[in-house]
């Protein structure tokens, strides 16, 4: 992705420790956080410094790598063991970060009783999984480009850029890719309440491509539905099921709803890592609850009644009926279809 005017990703390993861009602070302030050890990138990982299912995917792969270079040698396997369990449980929607602990996790414990060689098996795998992730947007980039007429206009929601998948994006990576093929496209933003990833990370990300675009409320694009101003809508997904139900940012389905019953075609864009092939539909799906102080304070100021209980589900399942198809690297295809297809 291009950052004032320079190539970054996401999230990386450089001299022995793992680089993420600090999500939490954009779009005022652009910075990179460091970590040496896997806790802290636990913690970064649930408290949304680096947020997006394929990134967090590819943080946790790393984390695991930085639990093989400082595991003990007496406690190898039980220290990774520990370190896997605790990565997984920062994020319990987004099966990335599963597949990505995972991948590292059974990689590294082939190579035991080398642990020297471990140790490096760990760091290499980590970064391949980061790389592939990276290479699967930038082919769905090129697949969805096909759906998207010229002076299409698009609907988004949350963030699916490269801010959230290593590089390039997903539902963004579409949208980069039909920009950068020349086409004239205009993008609509929803804000993506509570934490505004759409207003602050979409919006900063197009911004800094030059991509014409506009921010608005969660709950006008109804009326831009209405209107006849949407041509198609595009998203990412934390998860897909085998019958093509997804999860997604809450506020997904919704607008699945809306563009269904304004026969406006839905989209979703989602790397290999993000099909879940144990998880048969949507219900099977585990949603995470967050913190009442998003709802009800931003920063340090109240913006909600301090005595009101609050509800804060972060994802909703969006229905494999309501979803025209769904973009991989493979192609487009049919949700009911799309996990078979991969696989082919």
């Amino acid at each position: 992705m291009i950052i004032n005017n320079a190539e970054y990703r996401s999230v990386w390993w450089e001299h022995g420790r793992l680089r993420l861009i600090d999500q939490n602070k954009l779009p005022f302030e652009f910075a990179i956080a460091e970590f040496t050890d896997c806790r802290t990138v636990s913690d970064a990982i649930r408290d949304m410094t680096v947020r997006g299912a394929p990134a967090i995917g590819a943080a946790g792969a790393f984390g695991m790598a930085l639990a093989a270079q400082n595991a003990p040698d007496d406690k190898f396997r039980s220290h990774l063991r520990n370190a896997h369990d605790n990565l997984i449980s920062a994020r319990p929607t987004a099966v990335d970060l599963v597949n990505g602990v995972n991948h590292v996790y059974e990689q590294t414990l082939k190579f035991i009783p080398d642990l020297q060689h471990a140790r490096k098996v760990a760091i290499l795998v980590a970064q391949e999984f980061a790389n592939r992730s990276a290479e699967d947007c930038r082919q769905i980039g090129l697949a969805g480009n096909e759906i998207v007429p010229d002076k299409a206009r698009i609907l988004t929601h949350c963030n699916a850029g490269a801010l959230a998948t290593v590089d390039w994006g997903t539902a963004l990576g579409v949208i980069r890719t039909a920009h950068r093929k020349s086409k004239e496209i205009f993008v609509y933003v929803s804000e993506t309440r509570p934490r505004f990833q759409g207003a602050r990370l979409t919006a900063f990300e197009l911004e800094q491509e030059g991509i014409p675009h506009a921010i608005i409320p969660d709950d006008a694009a109804g009326y831009y539905f209405w209107k006849k101003e949407i041509d198609l809508v595009i998203t990412g997904a934390d998860r897909v099921c085998l019958n093509g139900d997804i999860a997604n940012k809450i506020g997904t389905y919704e607008k699945a709803v809306l563009a269904r019953e304004h026969k406006i075609p839905f989209y979703v864009a989602a790397p290999l890592s993000t099909f879940d092939f144990t998880c048969h539909r949507g219900a099977d799906i585990p949603i995470e609850f967050r913190s009442e102080d998003e709802l009800k304070r931003w920063g340090d100021v109240p913006i909600a009644n301090p005595g009101s209980p609050v509800l804060n589900p972060s994802f909703d399942i969006t229905p494999a009926a309501c979803i025209t198809g769904i973009i991989t690297r493979k192609g487009v295809f049919h949700p009911r279809e799309a996990a078979q297809k991969i696989q082919d």
